[in-house]
């Protein structure tokens, strides 16, 4: 091997100093982690794989602190002749490494937290008390507070994509070991106590080492599901009511209240996953209405053990304390004659509202309680009814003396049932418009009404389908027999509507045309949904239309289409029977796709304030659904900073936005550091539209600046992807595109169609692999070649540029994404990568002027912020990062020679598995693709044993 290992920059420095006092416990966690591992490395596999590991990982340090050449030429000589076995046992102890690391580093996260709590701090951005305290700060009254809570909606919408590479068997062990790590850092442990979480911590490892990493059989569409429904146990039913109270208790303590007035529920649960069929043939109306009943089920059955605890609890006697006339009929209606309970009403009461929830849950989902009731009850009619009941026990609670025992556990619950109801989340619907158009097509065939749909133009069909959306005559004949492509679809949204009959209109409350490029597009869904009953003829809708905006062109022609879409009667009354409120979604993935970063951002930002002017024009309200993803490719980065970052009136107190693939196990895993994400979520939303108000105009010159970058940035990116003759083979040749099909890790495949072409690749994979070869190239591409064009031009530009940096949050974020990415990226790993390409002079071509373009785009952003190296602004973040390459380099480098392997031998299993295991680990190490958490630092150096 050359010295591709050498010829990599250094951003960030890698003299960061000596760490601060603070990360004292971070450093000390990652070491016992760490030894404790080399251990079980050493018990398990051997002394000889031990000290294989320990070698490379002493070399790698050395290299990478020092820029040793002796360390380098020893590391490239162990990795080198490394066989396959041994390969495996290196890259499963590096990659077990970066999972503990990050396990390590939300517990200090966490501790963090907590410290600046403990301290009295001032509130920090992005937390619930620093939103309202602004608020109050600028002139907010507390009543007007709450009537904008009352009309606010944030929605997180957990989706399934082929980038999770997490199991559920890893993910509970990893719980484990960080409830350890919490107990053994909260300190005033006796020496015995001390012993046996260490014990522990040893047996949970060990499990986590003889634990597969990886799946032996592709995810189905109902593991997904249940794959998601894992993180409402660990977080969100118990974690959001916990915000609730936060948000209460901070309003409370500003209007000087003892008790506070309940807000309304206004962050509600969205998923995708069971619902989007766009791509996935697996997703069918049978699969819809399992999605449907295990989300009930999985509601159904925390309000039936919150019950059971809260019957163990309320064990108030009528000789001590009086009751409501209200609870001592839902005493009575228990049947509970047992002599014991026969001064206490409130469990009495509690087990006729648990035998009736039991027989809800029996009738909805055909599952029994954990616990037979005493005795069998009519079932509730929906979640309101039960909510009911609770409120009894609490306004009897309340008016008797025994207010402080609504403030725990039923104080919870009710919010729960609030949020949740029966139904869990939304779940929306999703195809693509490419899937509607012949569908419809059908429909007007089979009609017989000498229709031909297909030959129509725009303006035919929009006047053909707004007139078949007023239409009381069914299009769809009910004894015919259909395609099965037609059935299928139909079948889909008979689920839907009885999916809402069965467990309200909230459970199925969105359907969304991808690949909107028409007004005919959404059209043929209002068509559909009326032929299924969900949207009436006389233009009542029980269901959100919307739009999804994915290409560059898309979201400039998203104004137009709108606008001549709410200009149709028939289309406006199915807005103004919802509300007068319609939701528009822009896609992130796809544009930078599409566009690369710098028109990706632009064009969602431009597209974005268009719409909010159109729907001010049009009287209507506007929610915008923000299809971001984890890494700054599919516009990812930081939430709070992201929505604070949304043009003027964008938000005004309304937004959802996709949790996708594997950022929901990194944000969402640990219950503390999951209620915190929510926390942001919330806060963004609060500050991005009270700051909306006051915000000065929009600098006019820097959207001309903006404009005029943007076009050099999306030459430079198309010209690249799309016109050099050879990229896709390229691509395909030098990251692991192929391989990523083989891990598992997802129920839909990796491209729309059976090709090769860049166009047909779904953007997840395309940005989850430029990851794995340490190029980011969605994250950064064609902003140098922009910036360096456009000063050209504009030789004194620079001062302005500063200045969009220093006063513009769009263009801060868009700076700030990049800066992170760029200081994750290498061009020494990548340059390995780029030796698989065995076409020398197409490697020569291409990867050159990645290679050229990755220094500029470097170059032109530490001339705008006015830095020295990356991350200069968060040095603790540029430590984690830097300090993660020691024990991440030695995955690449064997990803890379097992790819070579594989590929020489198709067939080898074992080189197979030891690559796939290689993806795992360097997702861990970069922290899903490219995001480790903020103001967190690894230690320098951390041994294995």
């Amino acid at each position: 091997m050359d010295d591709r290992i050498a010829s990599r920059p250094a951003p960030p420095s890698r003299r960061t100093g000596d760490l601060t006092d603070k990360d004292q416990p971070l450093r000390e966690d990652v070491r016992l982690l760490g030894r404790m591992l080399g251990d079980t490395l050493r018990e398990q596999e051997g002394e000889a794989s031990f000290a294989l590991v320990e070698e490379i990982r002493q070399n790698s340090l050395r290299f990478h602190r020092d820029d040793d050449p002796v360390a380098r030429r020893a590391l490239e000589d162990i990795l080198n002749t490394l066989d396959a076995d041994d390969s495996v046992q290196v890259v499963r102890a590096y990659s077990y490494f970066s999972h503990l690391t990050n396990i390590a580093e939300d517990i200090h996260h966490i501790r963090r937290n907590r410290a600046h709590d403990i301290a009295g701090s001032a509130p920090r951005p992005g937390t619930i008390a620093s939103s309202l305290g602004k608020a109050v700060q600028g002139g907010m009254r507390p009543k007007a507070i709450r009537d904008f809570l009352a009309r606010v909606h944030v929605s997180p919408v957990l989706t399934a994509h082929p980038t999770e590479v997490r199991r559920q068997s890893t993910m509970h062990r990893d719980i484990a070991i960080a409830e350890l790590i919490d107990r053994r850092g909260r300190g005033g442990l006796t020496p015995e106590e001390l012993r046996d979480i260490d014990a522990k911590l040893r047996r949970a490892i060990l499990g986590l080492w003889q634990t597969n990493l990886l799946r032996r059989t592709r995810l189905a569409v109902i593991d997904e599901i249940n794959n998601s429904l894992s993180y409402y146990d660990h977080t969100f039913l118990r974690q959001l009511p916990r915000l609730y109270a936060d948000i209460e208790d901070h309003l409370a303590a500003i209007e000087g209240d003892d008790g506070g007035e309940k807000v309304p529920s206004f962050v509600r649960m969205g998923s995708w996953i069971g619902g989007d069929r766009d791509g996935n043939p697996f997703v069918t109306g049978e699969v819809l209405a399992g999605a449907l009943r295990a989300q009930s089920r999985k509601a159904i059955g925390f309000y039936l053990d919150e019950l059971h605890k809260l019957g163990a609890e309320m064990s108030l006697s009528t000789a001590i304390v009086s009751i409501s006339p209200a609870l001592m009929e839902l005493a009575e209606a228990s049947g509970d004659t047992s002599p014991q309970r026969a001064l206490e009403p409130y469990r009495r009461a509690i087990s006729y509202i648990y035998a009736r929830l039991a027989a809800t849950q029996r009738a909805l989902n055909g599952a029994s309680a954990p616990r037979n009731p005493a005795q069998p009850r009519e079932p509730y009619a929906d979640a309101k009814a039960f909510a009911a009941d609770l409120d009894i026990i609490h306004a009897s609670l309340s008016q008797n003396g025994s207010a402080l025992l609504t403030e725990g556990r039923l104080r919870r619950l009710r919010r729960a049932v609030d949020c949740f109801g029966f139904h869990l989340a939304s779940l929306d619907m999703r195809q693509n418009s490419n899937i509607h158009e012949p569908t419809i097509a059908e429909l007007f065939a089979a009609a017989d009404l000498a229709i031909d749909y297909t030959s129509l133009d725009e303006e035919e069909r929009i006047s053909l389908l707004a007139h078949e959306l007023a239409s009381h005559r069914p299009l769809r004949l009910p004894f015919h027999s259909y395609s099965d492509e037609t059935a299928g679809e139909l079948a889909i949204f008979d689920a839907a509507r009885i999916g809402q009959a069965r467990y309200g209109l909230d459970a199925i409350a969105n359907a969304i045309i991808s690949n909107t490029t028409s007004v005919s597009d959404m059209l043929e869904l209002a068509v559909l949904l009326k032929e299924a009953g969900i949207v009436d003829a006389d233009g009542t809708s029980r269901i959100n239309i919307i739009p999804l905006f994915e290409t560059i062109a898309d979201l400039r022609n998203a104004e137009g289409i709108m606008d001549r879409l709410l200009s149709i009667p028939a289309y406006r009354k199915l807005v103004e029977s919802r509300g007068k409120l319609q939701e528009v979604m822009v896609g992130y993935s796809d544009s930078n796709k599409d566009g690369g970063y710098v028109t990706s951002g632009w064009e969602l930002y431009k597209a974005s304030g268009r719409l909010v002017s159109l729907f001010g024009r049009h009287g209507l309200k506007l929610r915008l659904f923000h299809g971001r993803g984890g890494s700054v490719g599919r516009g990812g980065g930081p939430s709070y900073e992201a929505i604070l970052a949304q043009p003027p009136g964008a938000v005004d107190g309304l937004i959802r936005l996709t949790e996708q693939g594997e950022i929901i196990s990194s944000k969402y895993t640990n219950a503390d550091v999951g209620r915190r994400n929510l926390a942001a979520l919330v806060a963004g939303t609060l500050d991005a539209s009270w700051q909306a108000k006051s915000a000065p105009p929009e600098h006019a010159r820097f959207r001309a600046i903006m404009d005029e970058i943007s076009v050099r940035a999306f030459a430079a990116y198309r010209a690249l992807v799309y016109e050099t003759p050879g990229f896709a083979d390229f691509f395909w040749s030098a990251t692991v595109i192929n391989e990523i099909a083989t891990l598992n890790i997802g129920s839909r495949p990796a491209s729309r169609k059976k090709t090769r072409r860049i166009e047909d690749l779904r953007a997840i994979p395309w940005v989850f692999s430029w990851a794995q070869s340490r190029i980011m190239l969605p994250g950064w591409y064609g902003f140098g070649s922009a910036m360096e064009s456009w000063l050209a031009d504009h030789p004194a530009g620079i001062g302005e540029l500063q200045a969009m940096a220093r006063e513009w949050p769009f263009f801060q974020t868009l700076l700030s994404n990049m800066d992170m990415v760029l200081a994750k990226s290498d061009m020494g790993i990548a340059s390995r990568y780029a030796e698989l390409v065995e076409d020398a002079d197409l490697r020569r071509s291409i990867f050159p002027r990645i290679q050229a373009e990755h220094a500029r785009s470097i170059k032109q952003l530490l001339e705008i912020t006015g830095h020295s190296n990356l991350l200069a602004t968060n040095p603790l973040l540029a430590r984690s990062i830097q300090n993660r390459f020691p024990y991440l380099d030695p995955l690449n480098h064997l990803q890379v020679e097992l790819l070579r392997k594989l590929r020489k031998e198709p067939g080898n299993e074992k080189v197979l598995r030891g690559l796939q295991i290689t993806i795992n680990g360097i997702a861990a190490g970069l922290r899903n693709s490219g995001k480790p958490r903020p103001a967190i630092c690894i230690a320098r150096s951390v041994d294995l044993a």
